[in-house]
């Protein structure tokens, strides 16, 4: 009831002032000690990709896109936190508006385009962070930097979080940076997943340590090109897979104000086709990597199936939204049982 009333009050606002003013209220309910003494974390944990999650749900990158409310999301319950996408240089992102509600599907559309204050800053909240849990980076391409360049500026960023990230995200599937999505094929795909895993292999040997290197990929694939992936991922030995991004598909949406929008939709309509593409992507896997389930997840029955379908963990992102942070927990239940 309490947080129904607080995202009617900030439904009244821009999706941005609110994005924006939620975040400073999550931090500073942190900083008072108020937090702690609402909500009790649901304490289940479970091992993938050699990490230790505290539970089975985290937030998906996109929420905090340079580190700067990492302890605040982490105390509302999250079993792990990613941040980004973040990318080599700042850059403002596409011009606004560039996000829409849509409250009738509870789901969003955004066309942020990577708006980010690079990596140098998230690595520096990174370091005076003192979340303990596991925390996932999420890296991509400044949008000025043409496709075929795109490998030079994901090594930047992997060199830089490395050693400050749990696991590093690969993030080649965002329709909001032009050509972006074209990295996840065939020769193209192949290419970049060898020069990154050999990269990962050096910065072992610096560090003394692995960190996890996953992929995420877009919802919006046909069945061969899910089959080619597949086989890429685990030719190249990638650690991970994250399983989906935002859609393009506006069948659900269409006759909805702002349903025409362009950018990536997310929440409950991309739900159905995520999820498919979870189920035939493990399929193809056989077990050989673990998928992160995100997209649509709307509620606790709903975070099971992501897992029934073969995920080892799930992400909340607009469902968190429209939810509030009950849904970590109750999904987090769900799951533990």
């Amino acid at each position: 009831m309490l947080y129904s009333l607080a995202r009617n009050a900030l439904f009244t606002l821009s999706p941005e002032t609110s994005h924006h003013l939620s975040l400073d209220a999550i931090s500073a309910a942190k900083r008072l000690g108020i937090t702690p003494r609402l909500i009790t974390p649901v304490h289940a944990p479970v091992e993938v990709m050699g990490l230790t999650f505290s539970n089975s749900v985290g937030l998906a990158a996109g929420l905090d896109k340079d580190g700067d409310h990492i302890e605040g999301l982490a105390a509302l319950g999250f079993g792990f936190i990613e941040i980004g996408t973040v990318t080599p240089r700042p850059q403002p992102g596409n011009p606004m508006p560039r996000m829409f509600r849509l409250p009738e599907k509870q789901a969003i559309i955004n066309r942020m385009g990577f708006n980010n204050k690079g990596i140098d800053h998230l690595i520096g909240k990174v370091e005076r962070c003192k979340y303990e849990g596991v925390l996932g980076i999420n890296i991509g391409k400044n949008v000025d930097t043409p496709v075929e360049d795109a490998l030079d500026d994901y090594l930047i960023c992997l060199r830089k979080a490395y050693s400050h990230a749990s696991y590093v995200v690969i993030n080649i599937s965002s329709p909001n940076t032009p050509g972006l999505r074209t990295l996840q094929y065939g020769e193209t795909l192949d290419r970049l997943l060898s020069e990154l895993k050999e990269e990962q292999q050096k910065l072992q040997g610096r560090y003394g340590k692995k960190v996890p290197l996953t992929v995420k990929i877009a919802p919006d694939l046909e069945t061969e090109e899910i089959e080619c992936i597949a086989k890429q991922l685990i030719e190249n030995e990638i650690d991970g897979v994250i399983a989906t991004n935002t859609t393009l598909d506006r069948d659900k949406v269409s006759h909805l104000t702002h349903g025409n929008e362009q950018g990536g939709l997310s929440g409950a309509p991309v739900f159905n086709k995520s999820t498919a593409v979870l189920k035939a992507l493990s399929g193809h896997l056989d077990g050989k990597l673990p998928i992160i389930g995100v997209g649509g997840i709307t509620t606790a029955d709903e975070a099971q199936q992501k897992i029934d379908a073969g995920a080892s963990l799930v992400q909340l992102y607009t469902g968190f939204i429209y939810e509030g942070p009950g849904l970590v927990r109750q999904a987090a239940e769900r799951i533990a049982r």
